[in-house]
């Protein structure tokens, strides 16, 4: 007597195999989201968006100006770091932000550089659990000797869970060397 092996009593184990499979791979690509979101503890919903609120301590800045020692001008760049966190207490780290800053404008009053109007293009990349984020926008009155005025920023892309990330960044001043950001992502 011969066992056929891919007889019908075959099928159930590829039917059992193939729905353990799928629900593998579903847990598995599901399970960076939900960690992503468990991480994020000031995460919530808005209009069926994801929105994430972090807090941002300017690490390290760098300043490149073209005319050193002199006005802010055209072409000027600026590297910085910041380590963001979950909490304004700043105890639980959430991850970094890497940028640049090129100046693109210093409008003269009088002859001399408003820098409470210069106008700066930032690209911005958000390292948090799970993935990047990358963010790009404008952003003016940043040289001023006051607190730098709000800012919105449109969100590029990003990679993991963020992969084909859209939506916004609002970044406001709320302290020394520290902002909040607000980043919208769109569903």
């Amino acid at each position: 007597m011969s066992i056929n092996l891919r007889s019908h009593t075959m099928r159930p184990v590829r039917a059992a195999c193939l729905g353990t499979a799928t629900a593998l791979v579903t847990l598995l690509a599901c399970a960076p989201v939900a960690a992503a979101a468990t991480d994020t503890a000031l995460v919530h919903a808005k209009g069926g968006d994801r929105v994430i609120t972090l807090f941002g301590q300017l690490a390290k800045q760098t300043r490149f100006p073209i005319n050193p020692g002199g006005d802010p001008a055209q072409g000027d760049r600026t590297a910085f770091r910041s380590v963001l966190y979950y909490d304004e207490a700043e105890t639980h780290v959430a991850g970094e932000t890497n940028g640049t800053c090129t100046t693109t404008w210093v409008p003269e009053v009088n002859h001399q550089p408003d820098v409470d109007h210069q106008a700066e293009v930032c690209v911005v990349t958000y390292t948090l659990p799970g993935g990047q984020l990358t963010v790009q926008g404008m952003i003016f009155g940043n040289l001023t000797a006051t607190p730098p005025p709000p800012f919105d920023n449109a969100i590029t892309g990003g990679t993991g869970v963020f992969d084909r990330a859209r939506g916004m960044v609002h970044a406001e001043t709320v302290g020394p060397g520290k902002r909040r950001f607000t980043i919208d992502l769109d569903n």
